[in-house]
């Protein structure tokens, strides 16, 4: 919400300082002649990032003229007005049209900063949603987008609540791209160990899925009624955090309505696959913790015998051929939903335990660093919305915030700000696995393989600046993940004042031989260094 105090900035009506409109649909029935061309079409469907560059469709000029359609800059603002995505906002990455489902925003950027009136729009997303009107597909007018109130300070106050609001967006977006990393290496873990299971190469024993359960597999609760305060946790699918539960948002059905389907209350120690509906083939493991809790109709409970460990079979769920085998089963259905024949049928092949141990042991580590990485975004994420809120109440202190140099204050600034960090030291990259891992149980094997890290990393940036943090996060990230995966007895993932002096030394190291160019950043106290400029 934003705030009504009288002694903050001005808020004003976003008809007051933007121009804004909405597009339309050419003739289905010409498509041949209004349809394929080279105008980028925006449905509001595709309003799903922060910046649009991708488009299902084209429009050719003649549908461009022939329509409501208007032809918009890179850097215009869009709201969805219909369907699913309504409310979601959008700042277009290249020159497009728009349908009649999305409304356009352009500021006067005289008075507004572009990358300010996004997260302005974003965070007026709740007022939105709850003016919606419509039955089966809820809508919002462009008049209610029209007389939205914007707070209006000075520019260079705009400029900096969005520079401030898109360095945390940045850092979210890098949690989350780790955490995808994560699941690709748990993956890679899994093919490494056991192979594709659609062609069993070390021809394991392979059985249904319900000869190798401790239970028969059950449903959760079909109606749990309205949530109470006080009774039992009901777990959903929108709990499952990658294969983690998380408790933020569980509800509680009454003690009778649990009782009714008692053959669904957790014991802490089963498999839980979603199994209707788009989620279908997630997967979460209940913890200990769990012990007591029922889960919803959508989800499938699963207990495993002694045959099969429970880490294994989870992510056996998780394989590309399981995820096939949910799809092909349930393909001819209008909701998909799976079944427990369904599920019971399920081909598994059984690898020796002691595979599955070992296997088991490396999900673990690398859990342990996926938990530590959700909380940091859940960290971020809180704190975004923390300085979201106070930014529109003019509750925050911007005396500290020094904008870098190329986006100080301009009032005749015409580029497009994405709401993205694009620095790019700040976005993800991979650094390379060395040779022979057991060289980081050495000081000096560990200092070869850094400095080699440090050039590969000095490669990718190119002409763009180091930071010597930045640098040393992804450091942090790539021997962790190292440790999960290779025996490294006695090897420690942390890095220190030793590594940090390393590369100090190396930066000045190349400064003698032109190679590099030394900055040091005073406003974010970063030693910084960029490629010779030729």
């Amino acid at each position: 919400m934003i705030s009504n105090r009288t002694d903050l900035a001005p808020l004003v009506p976003i008809a007051d300082f933007c121009e804004t409109g909405s597009g339309g649909t050419p003739s289905r029935a010409q498509e041949s002649l209004y349809f394929g061309g080279p105008i980028p079409w925006v449905k509001s469907g595709e309003l799903r990032e922060n910046t649009i560059c991708k488009m299902e469709e084209t429009i050719t000029a003649l549908g461009l003229k022939e329509s409501a359609a208007k032809r918009l800059p890179r850097g215009t603002l869009l709201v969805a007005l219909y369907w699913a995505t309504v409310g979601r906002v959008g700042i277009l990455g290249i020159e497009a049209a728009t349908n009649q489902a999305v409304c356009h925003i352009i500021p006067d950027q005289r008075r507004a900063d572009r990358q300010y009136l996004f997260y302005a729009l974003q965070a007026q997303v709740p007022t939105w949603l709850s003016r919606r009107v419509g039955g089966g597909q809820p809508n919002i007018s462009q008049g209610i987008i029209r007389e939205t109130l914007i707070p209006l300070p000075p520019l260079g106050e705009q400029k900096r609540i969005a520079y401030l609001l898109n360095k945390v967006e940045g850092l979210i977006a890098q949690r989350k791209q780790h955490l995808q990393q994560l699941d690709d290496l748990l993956k890679s873990v899994f093919l490494d160990m056991f192979g594709d299971p659609t062609s069993n190469v070390h021809d394991w024993e392979v059985e249904k899925l319900k000869h190798l359960t401790g239970e028969k597999i059950g449903y959760g609760i079909v109606q749990p009624g309205q949530p109470v305060e006080d009774g039992v946790p009901v777990i959903r699918v929108g709990d499952f955090v990658g294969t983690q539960i998380h408790s933020t948002n569980i509800t509680m059905v009454t003690n009778e309505v649990s009782e009714k389907h008692k053959t669904s209350i957790l014991k802490g120690d089963e498999i839980l696959l979603a199994c209707v509906g788009a989620t279908i083939g997630k997967v979460a493991l209940v913890e200990p913790k769990h012990k007591g809790h029922n889960i919803v109709r959508a989800t499938a409970r699963i207990r495993t015998s002694d045959r099969v460990g429970r880490l294994f079979l989870a992510h056996y769920l998780l394989s590309e051929f399981a995820q096939r085998y949910y799809s092909n089963v349930t393909r001819a259905v209008g909701q998909p939903t799976l079944n427990i024949k369904q599920i019971e049928e399920l081909l598994v092949a059984v690898p020796p335990m002691p595979l599955q141990i070992a296997f088991a042991m490396r999900v673990e580590a690398i859990e342990t660093l996926r938990t530590r990485l959700q909380d940091s975004l859940n960290l971020l994420e809180n704190l975004f919305d923390i300085l979201s809120q106070q930014a529109f109440n003019g509750e925050l202190d911007l005396s500290r915030v020094n904008l870098p140099v190329g986006k100080q204050e301009n009032h005749d600034e015409t580029e497009t700000t994405e709401p993205m960090d694009d620095s790019v030291d700040d976005q993800l990259f991979e650094l390379p696995a060395p040779a022979d891992v057991k060289k980081l149980k050495s000081a000096q094997g560990r200092k070869t393989v850094l400095k080699n890290w440090l050039t590969a990393y000095t490669k990718h940036l190119g002409k763009a600046p180091i930071a010597a943090e930045s640098f040393l996060e992804l450091v942090q990230q790539k021997l962790s993940e190292l440790e999960s995966i290779e025996d490294l007895d006695g090897y420690s993932h942390e890095i220190g004042v030793a590594e940090y002096d390393q590369i100090k030394d190396w930066i000045f190291q190349n400064r003698e031989s032109g190679e590099l160019t030394p900055e040091y950043n005073d406003t974010e106290n970063q030693v910084r260094a960029s490629a010779a400029k030729d």
